[in-house]
Parts: structure tokens; C-alpha cells; sequence
């Protein structure tokens, strides 16, 4: 199976939601995130729960837990990319309004992925 290759969302002020969120994280929620993110890159389409579960209209989510609290990073696929959207902290389920913005991200992303591709360093 060939390898699916992650990118962060990028808004239109440059900036990266899920990354930014990663890095407001607890050490080892973020290393948990890692191991996460290196899955959705082996398996792809084929990551399942616990690791990954399937939203609707085309949004996923990374599933992490750490003392009692849920993690969820949630993503879309664009050709041969996943695209992570943006983070939360969830108690119950994610909400509507999430899965909302994430939907949004997919319909810019596949409009302009250069674009809505954010890049460490553009020099």
C-alpha cells in the first residue's frame, strides 16, 4: 500500500488551526498525536477505531484519550492526501458545528489545495 501523505490545513492568514492546537497540548497527548499522525500516513483510507474513526460527508478523526479526557483531530482525504483540519477536546460526541468547519476546510482545500496547503517555510 503506498503511503498517504499528511498536511496541515492552512487558513487564509497563513495560519495552521490543527497545528496550532497540537502545540497548546500536554507533551503527551502531542507524542500520542505523533503516533496517530504516522498511522494515518502507513494505512490511510484503512486506519480504523480505536486509532481513527469515520464522521460523515468525508470528515475523520484521529482518536486520542489521556487521563479522561477525548482528543480528536479531525481530517478529510484530497486525492492521495489527508488533510488535518483542525483539533478539539471533546466529552461526548464531536459536535455538528465541528464537523461543519472541517466540511468547509474540504471544500476550500479541493478548490485551491496550494493554497489551503500550509508549508513550514515558503524562502
Amino acid at each position: 500500500m503506498a503511503e498517504t501523505v499528511v498536511v496541515f490545513f492552512r487558513e487564509d492568514d497563513g495560519s495552521a488551526p490543527s497545528l496550532d492546537w497540537l502545540d497548546s497540548l500536554h507533551e503527551k497527548v502531542q507524542n500520542k498525536f505523533i503516533v496517530r499522525i504516522n498511522r494515518l500516513a502507513e494505512c490511510g483510507h484503512e486506519l480504523r477505531r480505536p486509532e481513527a474513526d469515520y464522521l460523515r460527508d468525508g470528515i475523520y478523526e484521529l482518536r486520542v484519550g489521556h487521563m479522561h479526557t477525548n482528543y480528536r483531530l479531525l481530517y478529510f482525504f484530497s486525492a492521495q492526501r489527508a488533510i488535518l483540519s483542525h483539533g478539539i477536546t471533546k466529552e461526548d460526541k464531536v459536535p455538528e458545528q465541528q464537523i461543519d468547519m472541517a466540511i468547509n476546510r474540504l471544500r476550500k482545500f479541493e478548490r485551491d489545495p496550494q493554497k489551503y496547503t500550509y508549508v513550514e517555510y515558503e524562502g
